[in-house]
């Protein structure tokens, strides 16, 4: 039985659901969605007028699906809280210094700041837990009396009759893994809203459908996608500069793949590090998560982190493909905003304020039309307010940045600096993306096994002692939320053809293969391992795995990332 002929079941036993009705209803409590419902409560302040503004995030907690690098621009934030300063507002360190590395397996060769291009230039930026903001965005949104449901994640979308997006409805609970109501079970809830939108970050499960219904994607460049992989440390105060941000190129990744590292240090003696692989890479035995181990005992980077004591780790994909890959991000009855589109800066590897910025507009948006007593439309001033952005700007600058980087690393950085020194971002062309990230995978024949250092539990870790220290936790006996569209594919056709690259490109071994009786091989999916970065979703080859949202509360729960 297929899950929506259990939800059907379900719902013919146990429905109809329970209904509530909003202004606007927000998929998602991360930057672009509580910035978006913080707005939409400025403005009914600022008018003297109501809107009811829910927004449902599926984490245990807001903040604790939220993961990034991150060093994070203020333009945004300061268009939202000019004060937020005064209110306390997480952006403690600012940046004080800038290096740009390109590392050989032995060496690491310093970039002077004169030759840096603009995009990796930091000054007036902060480093901070995006976790931590965006907990105190909540709290921001909350006592403007926005409705924060955390735990309950949005797994259907709601249509009007006419075909418009009517809100969403919140997932079952208590279901056992064969779909089963247990003694525990709660039927999900339907929010209906005038507008709907939905901020579930790169890849967005919800996003997928909407832009597959409305063909929001006609005539766009495929998205282009890359996988970050973060720890945080405690080091050596002898070794910590708050506000040092350092970014690295080259070794241990070929030349051809792009990639590269940040290191960030924060306050309290306290180092966020990380690694970022763009997905479209070729070779299927290339793992991500043992690059970035393996970049952690370059001598240039190791003697951070020697002697200190590793906190916290996540992953998460990173939408990269630029204004190219940008979706229509208006259909009838909402928006898409944040990284759910994919507005993220590539060349700044900054996304955070971007969200924000595309919050707020959809947001204004919104308001203007529910003054005009309309509803289920297509919120138009919402692209217009876009094209006329300081975001749309910084965006168009940095259009070519991916597709150059994308050419390998020497004629990517020999490029990228042209077309961002010379030519600052004005080129009279613009480079396109040619294929999704899956079908850049090359069968595992044309390459040779990578083999990759044991860990030593100091400086380099295995997976699993990785996702211990991500709180990662799901009910055990839930639906598993990593489907299958044809189960024989997995062994068939990626064992077979391309090695089973969905062992080495997970972060967290979800995926590994196993020997039955009979000695015949399969797939087993430890789902409880999983830190919902939805690398599976956007590299499987053959697009066979889909990730569908699990039980509400399920997941990381991310600490000061």
């Amino acid at each position: 039985m297929t899950q929506s002929q259990t939800q059907a079941s379900i719902l013919e036993q146990f429905g109809p659901r329970e209904a509530m009705e909003y202004d606007v209803v927000i998929v998602g409590g991360g930057p672009a969605g509580l910035s978006a419902a913080i707005r939409l409560k400025q403005l009914a302040a600022e008018k003297g007028n109501e809107v009811s503004v829910c927004v449902l995030e599926k984490g245990g907690e807001v903040g604790a699906h939220i993961l990034s690098g991150a060093v994070m621009d203020p333009i945004a934030i300061n268009e939202l809280f000019p004060n937020w300063k005064e209110l306390g507002a997480p952006l403690h360190t600012e940046v004080t210094e800038d290096r740009f590395l390109f590392l050989t397996e032995k060496k690491a060769i310093s970039t002077p700041s004169w030759m840096l291009p603009g995009c990796f230039q930091n000054h007036g930026n902060y480093v901070i837990s995006l976790s931590n903001v965006v907990r105190w965005l909540g709290q921001q949104a909350e006592a403007l009396g926005v409705e924060v449901f955390p735990g309950f994640p949005a797994s259907e979308i709601l249509y009007n009759d006419d075909g418009s997006v009517k809100g969403v409805a919140t997932g079952n609970m208590g279901i056992d893994r064969h779909g089963q109501p247990t003694d525990a079970f709660q039927l999900g809830m339907e929010l209906h809203a005038k507008y709907t939108f939905f901020a579930e970050g790169s890849r967005g499960h919800l996003g997928k459908q909407l832009m597959s219904k409305f063909a929001l994607n006609k005539d766009k460049d495929p998205q282009t996608y890359a996988i970050g992989i973060k720890e945080l440390w405690e080091i050596d105060p002898k070794m910590h500069q708050p506000g040092l941000v350092v970014h690295t190129a080259g070794w241990p990744l070929d030349a051809q793949t792009y990639g590269g590292s940040f290191m960030y240090h924060m306050d309290n003696n306290q180092v966020a590090v990380g690694y970022v692989v763009g997905l479209a890479y070729e070779n299927p035995y290339l793992s991500p998560y043992e690059e970035f181990q393996r970049y952690k005992t370059h001598p240039e980077i190791r003697k951070f982190f020697e002697g200190g004591k590793r906190i916290s780790y996540g992953a998460r994909a990173i939408t990269a493909g630029g204004m190219q890959s940008l979706p229509k991000f208006t259909f009838p009855g909402g928006a898409l905003i944040g990284c759910d589109a994919g507005f993220l800066n590539a060349s700044r590897i900054k996304g955070s304020h971007s969200a924000m910025k595309t919050g707020m507009m959809a947001a204004e948006a919104a308001f203007e039309a529910l003054g005009a007593n309309r509803q289920h439309d297509e919120l138009a001033a919402y692209t217009t307010a876009f094209e006329q952005s300081w975001l749309h700007k910084e965006l168009n600058k940095a259009r070519n940045f991916k597709p150059w980087m994308s050419k390998g690393l020497y004629t990517g950085t020999l490029m990228v600096g042209i077309d961002q020194v010379v030519f600052r971002g004005k080129a009279p062309w613009t480079l396109h993306h040619k294929h999704a990230d899956h079908e850049c995978l090359k069968p595992a024949s044309e390459f040779e096994p990578i083999v990759y250092p044991k860990p030593d539990g100091k400086l380099t870790f295995d997976r699993l002692s990785s996702v211990f220290i991500s709180n990662t936790n799901h009910a055990e006996e839930q639906p598993i939320h990593l489907t299958l569209k044809d189960p024989t594919v997995p062994v068939d056709i990626n064992l077979a053809k391309y090695a089973g690259p969905e062992s080495r490109y997970c972060p967290a071994g979800v995926y590994e293969f196993v020997k039955t009786d009979t000695g015949a091989d399969r797939l087993q999916i430890n789902a409880q391992n999983c830190v919902h970065c939805k690398t599976c979703d956007i590299k499987d080859p053959m697009q066979n795995i889909v990730w569908v949202t699990p039980e509400g509360g399920g997941g990381p729960n991310y600490s000061n990332m």
